[in-house]
């Protein structure tokens, strides 16, 4: 199991402190949330990913995925979606990501016409993700929160370079349990976000194990060297702790739960 956290746990810290964060308490990789309001976003320089990229190459940590915010089945035009969504690819392959994260966000629509929508966006982006080396995961989320919602979209869609995010709280709060998440999400499964939370109506972030998710169910499903990333969800939870004490325990606790069965 390789672990990595993600930046929205940290949000604005300076990519050179999340490098040094990372290599010191033992995680392989990092998650980027990619946000105007963050150090990486598209608007980026080539010089600026350069130096990004060089940063995390330095420390021995990779950059795991880029966490971005478009919405593939949301209402309107395709166009600036696949406009959005390019960029974010591009940036992706700039600083040697080897994954984009997009969202849903079908809102009240009718689900099959989301899935449409969805389906028709992705297949779309597809050639130009394979030609950056770049793969894109569509996470278990709002309109799509089970596994089976999101592996509807992905199977229609059908290309290597269109992936599966499995978000364990998502899953979770959608009631699906987390071997029939696995199963459905497997054979399109880019990498695993874990987290922990009181309950369905408290969403607090809380330390890894201090919460209701059925975390060691999730990670008894994964294989030996699957990606597993903690997001913890800071920016949106100002009082929450801060994330960098939680980190040494998160990881030892994921370790713990992930060791070989005997």
């Amino acid at each position: 199991m390789k672990l990595a956290f993600s930046t929205l746990g940290v949000p604005g810290m300076p990519v050179a402190d999340v490098v040094r964060l990372a290599a010191g308490h033992g995680y392989a990789g990092v998650e980027l949330r990619t946000h105007p309001e963050e150090p990486v976003h598209t608007g980026l320089t080539l010089a600026e990913r350069t130096a990004v990229a060089q940063e995390f190459a330095t420390g021995g940590v990779e950059i795991l995925a880029l966490a971005g915010y478009v919405r593939v089945a949301a209402e309107g035009d395709d166009e600036a979606v696949l406009a959005e969504l390019a960029e974010l690819v591009e940036l992706a392959r700039d600083l040697g990501a080897a994954y984009v994260r997009v969202f849903p966000g079908g809102g009240d629509q009718d689900p099959a016409e989301a899935d449409r929508t969805a389906a028709r966006r992705l297949g779309a982006a597809a050639p130009h993700a394979a030609d950056m080396g770049v793969r894109i995961l569509l996470e278990t989320h709002d309109s799509h929160r089970a596994g089976a919602d999101v592996a509807r979209v992905v199977g229609t869609v059908g290309h290597g370079q269109i992936g599966a995010l499995w978000d364990v709280m998502h899953t979770w709060l959608a009631g699906e349990e987390p071997v029939a998440a696995h199963a459905v999400l497997a054979p399109h499964l880019g990498y695993v976000q874990v987290k922990d939370i009181a309950s369905a109506d408290e969403t607090t972030p809380l330390a890894l194990g201090d919460g209701a998710l059925p975390l060691k169910a999730c990670l008894d499903t994964l294989d030996a060297d699957a990606w597993v990333c903690w997001e913890y969800e800071k920016r949106w939870y100002p009082a929450a702790a801060p994330l960098p004490g939680l980190l040494a325990a998160g990881r030892e606790h994921l370790l713990r739960l992930g060791a070989p069965k005997q």
